[in-house]
């Protein structure tokens, strides 16, 4: 006979988690610790609560399968508020385990104690206490509700007499199995259509008439038969795709019909102030930089779940089948004047963009490459020349801009960002969770000096794991996306200077191999020398912030 803990962990498994996360307590987090062991469902050890949760919700967002993550009663649930919250607004499913007070504690000790579920009630979905005698029920639900559509994290609060208790039996039946779905769908919105404001033959005309059409495609068209089908269907009748941070790799960035990347500002309309109608495939709000949408142009939205208009202002909302919707709303569609070179002329315009020369003027190839300090776009451009196919995170900062719109991302997921909350300190963690998966592929790291100061610690646990990261620190010794805000404000840039760090020396004593690049010429061959390394890279590229005010003007307007 097993415990409550058995019980857990197997419904866990069932349900696909990988892997649990966690910085542990004792109570319920050791007896899960011990049950997951015996049952086979590896534990990663990390240095932060926050971290764990990035670390599950890498694993939730490749997989399409929950995350799961733990932590103790008080400070290490407080902890865990930041990774919460990026998987409620970047619609990630993920479970979070929390020790608790016993029932016959609850009622009157008040050391560490708080009332998690309230405490999390802004960012879960659901919020439950695991009682004996309720445990498949409770788990049952928060299953449920964490593959309900849009995803989102599920809390579950388990008190240590609870998990160490005897259960009735491995499985309900107590015949060692569980009857939860190992391959239960995600299951769509049940409403298949709805009008928002144009009646439904006007739409249909506006669909036939369009000859400009353009795709918005988000973060719910990441699963890989929603992929195909808008990648199919632009092929079919040579409509441009843009994807927004999320949907990067959703339509590659070397794809024909690829059209940039989608944020709600300026870089992206080149392309689409061309348009005379958008259809929006997944797009979720949550993803849009908050500002009012400013095209005329009819919109229809095809996702999984309903949208809440406010920001988007759609002639026509379906929801359901996205693929199903996608074909319908493509049969329809009766030409397009959009020509492949053309389209290819206005990326490399935006590119271009991106690639903004030094305030200290132009520089000939040499010079760039042995004296001139790297600008933010070279390093993403040289890692990616090194590094092609691999999968990265990158972590919010100002060289998020370069990496988003330069890095050639090639599948759903294969670049991994926290967008709706854009977060720092998510790169790192993100990364051993993806890694983790698959430890024999390199996964890269784009962070900035003063991220990557939010979760030092994260650099043993990819070392212990001995795992193929190669972290890119672009080093400019200061959090120059305030900085750069700052100066458009006329204000002082105060509170932004970081000062010197030795990455070099911080990464050899949690085990990890560091470098140091101040110039193209190093860069390339630090690349290079580490390339066969087995375990974690950490690579300071030293480089000019100059260009930064240039890139974000370039991007935002």
């Amino acid at each position: 006979m097993g415990t409550n803990a058995d019980r857990i962990i197997e419904m866990l498994k069932a349900a696909g988690v990988e892997r649990l996360f966690g910085m542990p307590g004792g109570g319920s987090n050791a007896d899960l610790i011990e049950a997951a062991g015996n049952a086979g469902l590896p534990f990663t050890l990390a240095h932060t609560e926050t971290a764990s949760a990035f670390m599950a919700s890498a694993q939730a967002e490749i997989t399409g399968k929950p995350g799961a993550c733990l932590a103790t009663l008080g400070p290490g649930a407080a902890s865990l508020m930041n990774g919460l919250a990026n998987a409620h607004l970047d619609r990630v499913p993920l479970l979070v385990l929390t020790d608790c007070l016993g029932e016959r504690d609850d009622g009157g000790m008040r050391h560490q104690a708080l009332r998690h579920g309230e405490m999390f009630s802004a960012v879960v979905k659901w919020s439950a206490r695991v009682r004996a005698g309720e445990i498949d029920e409770t788990l049952e639900r928060a299953l449920e509700e964490v593959l309900s559509l849009p995803a989102g994290a599920v809390h579950l609060d388990l008190s240590g007499d609870m998990t160490s208790a005897s259960g009735g039996g491995i499985g309900a039946d107590g015949g060692g199995t569980t009857h939860f779905d190992t391959h239960r769908e995600i299951e769509s919105h049940p409403r298949v259509a709805g009008l928002v404001s144009a009646p439904r033959g006007e739409i249909r005309d506006i669909l036939r008439e369009a000859r400009w059409p353009v795709f918005l495609v988000g973060l719910g068209a990441r699963s890989a038969g929603v992929a195909s089908a808008i990648r199919g269907v632009c092929e079919r009748m040579g409509i441009p795709a843009l994807v927004t941070y999320k949907a990067k790799g959703v339509v590659p960035d070397r794809h024909p019909w690829f059209g940039g990347v989608f944020t709600n500002a300026a870089l992206e309309g080149n392309v689409l102030d061309r348009a005379d109608l958008f259809v929006a495939v997944g797009l979720d709000p949550v993803e849009l930089l908050p500002r009012p949408w400013r095209f005329a142009r009819p919109l229809v939205s095809i996702s999984a779940w309903p949208i809440e208009p406010s920001q988007m202002p759609a002639g026509l909302e379906l929801v359901g089948d996205v693929v199903s919707l996608l074909d319908g709303v493509a049969d329809c569609l009766k030409g397009s004047q959009w020509d492949m070179g053309e389209l290819r002329r206005l990326m490399e315009e935006q590119r271009e963009k991106m690639r903004p020369a030094p305030a200290f003027g132009r520089v000939t190839d040499d010079e760039k490459r042995s004296s001139v300090l790297l600008l933010p776009h070279r390093v993403v451009e040289i890692v990616a020349e090194a590094y092609a196919g691999a999968r990265a995170t990158v972590d919010a900062g100002a060289h998020m801009f370069p990496v988003m719109a330069l890095w050639p991302a090639e599948k759903p997921s294969g670049l991994l960002i926290s967008n709706g909350l854009s977060t720092m300190g998510f790169a790192l963690p993100a990364a051993i969770g993806a890694a983790l998966l698959d430890p024999s592929k390199p996964v890269v790291v784009f962070t900035g000096d003063g991220g990557l100061m939010m979760c030092t610690g994260e650099l043993r646990t990819a070392a212990r794991e001995n795992l193929p990261l190669r972290v890119i620190v672009f080093q400019d010794n200061a959090l120059s996306l305030i900085k750069v805000k700052q100066e458009q404000r006329g204000y002082r840039t105060d509170g932004v200077s970081i000062g010197e760090i030795d990455w070099g020396l911080v990464a050899s004593g949690f085990g990890v191999k560091g470098c140091r690049a101040v110039n193209e010429n190093e860069l390339r061959s630090s690349l290079r020398e580490t390339a066969d390394h087995p375990g974690p890279v950490l690579i300071a590229a030293r480089i000019s912030e100059d260009a930064y005010g240039a890139t974000i003007r370039a991007l935002r307007g």
